[in-house]
């Protein structure tokens, strides 16, 4: 599932806890504390998923972020600086994202036919006669007299192998699935660049408590929302490619 390869709902919620931790933190007790509260988040869910011997790599994906964020901020003093790695971040997916529909590769496409292929979900439901004619007829006893030549029962009318169906045409070839994953693509990149430059902004103001209450808000429920439609829709173009495939 497309769900799990990202993660899954846990890893999304285990992604934003450091931040959480650090903007808690940083209002009760300051910059200092909320630096070791993003460690503290950060080591305890990476030890707790290798207890649980689950998948780690979105918790070193998590570390890392939380180590160069909290080194940023120790290095100049300043809390808002914990959130320079996410402005970037989201700036630079946003551009490379949109930036894939100038060259007709819109980059939502692209990662969902690579988990899910549309065709294999298409091709699931088919049946290939061709083999279990050959497996029936070579279960039947077949009496034959030594210097006797058997008939092929390829060539016979009535038995004759029906024709393998066409290659599948690559997706991007598909006017309705560009478009839609196109559409797709706009929404996920532009979510990226409105969230790096909503922050960007509280940034420059030095708010912030804005700062990580957007990170939050814009993050995980956001998130949850785009990918929602993602997979809704992804599922309307499997069926629709599974409808105008030929019969075998």
């Amino acid at each position: 599932m497309v769900l799990d390869q990202l993660g899954g709902w846990r890893g999304m919620v285990d992604a934003s806890l450091p931040t959480i931790a650090f903007i808690v933190a940083n209002g009760i007790g300051g910059l200092t504390v909320g630096i070791w509260a993003a460690v503290v988040s950060a080591v305890a869910v990476f030890v707790l998923r290798l207890v649980r011997r689950e998948s780690i790599q979105q918790a070193i994906s998590g570390l890392f972020g939380v180590a160069i964020a909290v080194f940023l901020a120790a290095r100049s003093g300043e809390p808002r600086d914990f959130f320079v790695i996410g402005i970037i971040r989201n700036l630079a997916i946003g551009v490379v994202v949109l930036g894939s529909l100038l060259v007709r590769r819109p980059l939502v496409g692209v990662v969902a036919e690579f988990l899910a292929p549309s065709h294999l979900g298409s091709m699931a439901g088919h049946t290939l006669p061709s083999f279990r004619g050959r497996s029936r007829r070579g279960s039947e006893p077949v009496a034959t007299e030594p210097g006797t030549v058997q008939p092929d029962p390829g060539s016979r009318g009535d038995d004759a192998r029906p024709a393998d169906p066409g290659p599948r045409r690559p997706w991007r070839e598909d006017p309705r699935m560009l478009r839609a994953y196109g559409w797709l693509t706009v929404l996920w990149g532009g979510v990226f660049l409105v969230r790096g430059i909503v922050q960007y902004v509280l940034y420059r103001l030095d708010e912030v408590g804005l700062l990580g209450t957007s990170s939050v808000v814009l993050g995980l429920p956001v998130t949850a929302v785009q990918l929602g439609i993602t997979l809704w829709v992804v599922a309307r173009l499997h069926r629709h490619r599974a409808e105008e495939q030929p019969p075998a």
